[in-house]
C-alpha cells in the first residue's frame, strides 16, 4: 500500500504525524457518563427489594405473600348452583341475603354480611317501604331490647322526631332522656299524680281552633276518656262494665267536659250522684230514685275505689302534677310502684298512654290549622304484658290506643317478651293481642326458645333458618368451672373476649342480636353494636352494681 493510502505507514524521522480528527458523534457524552452495567443490577436489586418491602406491607388477593401468610398460588371457583326456592328451600332465604336500606336509624351489622342494616318505623314510612309507622320488639328479658330501643330513641331525636316514653317500669330511659335534654315526669304513690281525663297540655290552646273542629276534637277527648275511665273500673272490680254502666259513664263525660277543661274523677262521681237529667235518661230509671240508686250503686263503688281512699291512692284522684313538654323527649318514671302492685302498675300504664296520646293529637289538630309547627312523634310503649295480664279487658283498652296513631303522626313501638305473654284468658282476646303483633309493620325478633314463638311462623311465613337462629339467641351463655369453681372465660393476650373475663362468664349469645321481619319477607339478621357514649347510658342493671362488685371482690379473695 502506498504511502499515500496508508499515512501511518511510514514517517520522516524527526516529524511528528498525528492522527488525523475523525468524527465524534453527538451522544458521545451520553455514553460516557452511564451508569455500569454492576451499577445498573445494583439498582435492579435495589428496585426489586423496594417493591418487596412495599408488598409486604399489605396483603395481595391472594393473601399475605410471605412465609405463613397463606399465600394461595390457586383459588378455585366455589360450586354454584340455581333453582327454585322449592328446589333449595333449606338454603333460600340466605344463599342471596335481604336487602339493607340505608333509611332511618343505624341499627347495628348485619350477621351474615357485615352491612350496616338501616331502619325504624317513622323513617321507613316516610320513605314509603311500609305502609304504617308502626314497630314491634319481641325477645327474652336481658337479651338487649331496651337497648335496641334506646337506640332507635336515641338517633330519632336527632332525626328532629321527638320521643315519648310513656310508662317505664324498670326504669330503662330517664338517663338517656336527660342525656338528650328531655323532661322526666315521676308517677306515682306519694311521687306524682296523673289525671285520667286530662285532655293534655294544648288543651287551653283549643279555643283557638274552628268551631267545627272544635266539636270533633271534643268529642274525641271524651271518647278517650271513656276508654281509660272505662278501664281503670275493670281493673277494680276485676271485670266489665256492663251496656247500662257504659252509657251512664259515657253521658256523665260529656256533661262534665261541658262544664271544666280538666275535669277529676270526683266531679264524675258528683254528676252521676246527683241524678242528673242526662245520666239520668241513660239508666232507664222509669222516673223511681230508688231504681236510679240501685243502677248506680256498682258504677259508683267503681269511681270511688279510683279516690284519694282507694286501692291506688291518689295516683289518680288529684290534677297532674307535671305537665308534659311537647317540644322534647319525654319520659314517665313509674319505676317507683312496686311490683306487687300489678293493677296499679296497668292503670298508670294505661293512663299515661292514654295522656301522651291526647296530647298529641291536640298538638296535631293544632299543626293542621297552622296554629303550631308540626312535630313528628314517637311513642314507646313498654312492658306490654303487664297491663295486658292485669285484666283481659285490658286489651281492648289497648286496641283503642295503638290502632288509629298513624292518623296522629304518631310512630309507636310495643315492647314484650314473648308471644306467651299475648295469650290471654280467652281465645278472642288472645286473637286481639296477637293482632297487635300481626298489625305492627317492622317486627324485631331477638330469641325466643321454639315453644315461645307462638304464630310468628304463619304470620311471618319464617323459614327453618330463620327459627332455628332464633332458638339458638335464646340459650344461656356456656361457659366452664375450673377445678376451684370459679367461672372462667376464654381470653386472648389476657383481654376477655367479648368484654368479659377475670372469672366472668360470657354473654349469651343471643345478646343484641336481632332479626328484623317485614311481612313475609325475608328476615335481616343483625347485631346492635353500642357506641362509647351509648354504653354509659344504657346500664339497665344498676340496682345490681353494689351486690356485683361485692361478688367480684370476694370471688378474687377466694382464688388469690
Amino acid at each position: 500500500m502506498s504511502n499515500l493510502l496508508n499515512p501511518f505507514r511510514h514517517r520522516s524521522e524527526g516529524q511528528s504525524m498525528a492522527p488525523p480528527r475523525l468524527h465524534t458523534p453527538r451522544d458521545a457524552a451520553i455514553a460516557v457518563t452511564a451508569p455500569t452495567h454492576s451499577e445498573r443490577r445494583a439498582a435492579k436489586r435495589l428496585a426489586y427489594a423496594t417493591a418487596r418491602q412495599a408488598r409486604a406491607a399489605r396483603p395481595g388477593v391472594r393473601g399475605w405473600r410471605r412465609a405463613g401468610g397463606g399465600h394461595v398460588p390457586w383459588v378455585e371457583a366455589p360450586p354454584e348452583y340455581r333453582g327454585t326456592t322449592v328446589q333449595v328451600c333449606g338454603l333460600w332465604p340466605f344463599s342471596a341475603g335481604s336487602g339493607t336500606p340505608t333509611d332511618g336509624v343505624p341499627l347495628g351489622k348485619h350477621q351474615l354480611t357485615g352491612a350496616t342494616v338501616c331502619g325504624d318505623p317513622i323513617m321507613w314510612f316516610l320513605s314509603r317501604r311500609i305502609l304504617n309507622p308502626s314497630a314491634f320488639v319481641l325477645g327474652r328479658p336481658g337479651l338487649g331490647k331496651s337497648t335496641l330501643v334506646r337506640r332507635i330513641v336515641n338517633v330519632s331525636a336527632a332525626f328532629g322526631i321527638i320521643p315519648l316514653i310513656l310508662s317505664d317500669l324498670k326504669p330503662d330511659y330517664p338517663d338517656l332522656v336527660r342525656a338528650l335534654g328531655g323532661q322526666v315526669i315521676e308517677v306515682g304513690p306519694e311521687r306524682g299524680h296523673v289525671n285520667p281525663l286530662d285532655p293534655g297540655p294544648l288543651a287551653p290552646d283549643l279555643h283557638r281552633l274552628p268551631e267545627a273542629t272544635r266539636r270533633r276534637v271534643g268529642a274525641e277527648q271524651v271518647g278517650r276518656a271513656l276508654n281509660v275511665l272505662t278501664g281503670l273500673c275493670e281493673l277494680v272490680r276485676g271485670g266489665p262494665l256492663t251496656d247500662r254502666e257504659g252509657s251512664m259513664l259515657s253521658a256523665s263525660l260529656r256533661e262534665v267536659y261541658t262544664q271544666q277543661t280538666a275535669p277529676l274523677i270526683e266531679d264524675v262521681v258528683a254528676i252521676i250522684a246527683a241524678r242528673h237529667p242526662r245520666v239520668r235518661a241513660m239508666s232507664l230509671d222509669r222516673g223511681e230514685d230508688s231504681r236510679y240508686d240501685d243502677t248506680v250503686e256498682n258504677l259508683l263503688a267503681s269511681l270511688m275505689a279510683l279516690g284519694p281512699d282507694g286501692r291506688f291512692g291518689d295516683t289518680f284522684s288529684r290534677p297532674t302534677t307535671v305537665p308534659m313538654l311537647l317540644d322534647r323527649a319525654v319520659v314517665f318514671d313509674v319505676s317507683g310502684i312496686d311490683t306487687a302492685e300489678t293493677k296499679l302498675q296497668a292503670g298508670v300504664q294505661l293512663v299515661c298512654w292514654s295522656y301522651g296520646q291526647s296530647a298529641v293529637s291536640a298538638a296535631k289538630e293544632l299543626a293542621d290549622a297552622g296554629l303550631r309547627e308540626r312535630t313528628i312523634y314517637l311513642m314507646i310503649m313498654d312492658e306490654l304484658w303487664r297491663t295486658l295480664k292485669a285484666a283481659v279487658e285490658m286489651v281492648d283498652r289497648v286496641d283503642e290506643i295503638t290502632r288509629l296513631n298513624r292518623q296522629k303522626v304518631l310512630g309507636q313501638v310495643l315492647i314484650t317478651h314473648t308471644m306467651d305473654d299475648l295469650e290471654l284468658a280467652d281465645a278472642a282476646a288472645t286473637k286481639k293481642a296477637w293482632g297487635f303483633v300481626e298489625r305492627s309493620e317492622m317486627v324485631f325478633l331477638g330469641g325466643l326458645a321454639d315453644g315461645e314463638m307462638g304464630n310468628l311462623r304463619k304470620v311471618f311465613a319464617m323459614s327453618a333458618a330463620e327459627t332455628g337462629m332464633i332458638a339458638d339467641w335464646s340459650v344461656e351463655s356456656a361457659h366452664t368451672a375450673d377445678d376451684d369453681n370459679t367461672v372462667t372465660a376464654n381470653t386472648v393476650d389476657g383481654t376477655a373476649v367479648d368484654g368479659v373475663g377475670n372469672g366472668e362468664p360470657p354473654p349469651p349469645p343471643g345478646l343484641g342480636k336481632f332479626l328484623l321481619k317485614t311481612g313475609k319477607k325475608p328476615g335481616t339478621p343483625f347485631e346492635v353494636v353500642l357506641t362509647g357514649v351509648e354504653k354509659a347510658v344504657n346500664n339497665t342493671n344498676k340496682g345490681w352494681e353494689v351486690a356485683e362488685a361485692r361478688h367480684r371482690i370476694g370471688r378474687q379473695a377466694v382464688t388469690s
